[in-house]
């Protein structure tokens, strides 16, 4: 079974950890960028606040073998 990561702003990100996801505070475009970049290849899937989905919606096929769920 692989991980699961949530990627996003810290105030959209916090209940994720209590949940035991492993989590990565991204404010900048280039956080959320470098984020993605550096998932672990484990990684299965990654819940994405509706800014993270917005900036890597281009980067989404880069790794076609992570799940993506854009939170509401």
């Amino acid at each position: 079974m692989g991980g699961v990561v949530a990627i996003g702003e810290t105030h959209e990100m916090e209940g994720f950890a209590l949940a035991g996801v492993s989590v990565i505070m991204a404010e900048t475009d280039a956080d959320i960028t470098e984020a993605w970049r550096h998932l672990e290849p484990e990684t299965a899937l990654a819940i994405l606040s509706p800014a993270a989905a917005a900036v890597l919606a281009p980067r989404l096929t880069d790794r076609p073998d992570v799940l993506t769920v854009v939170m509401p």
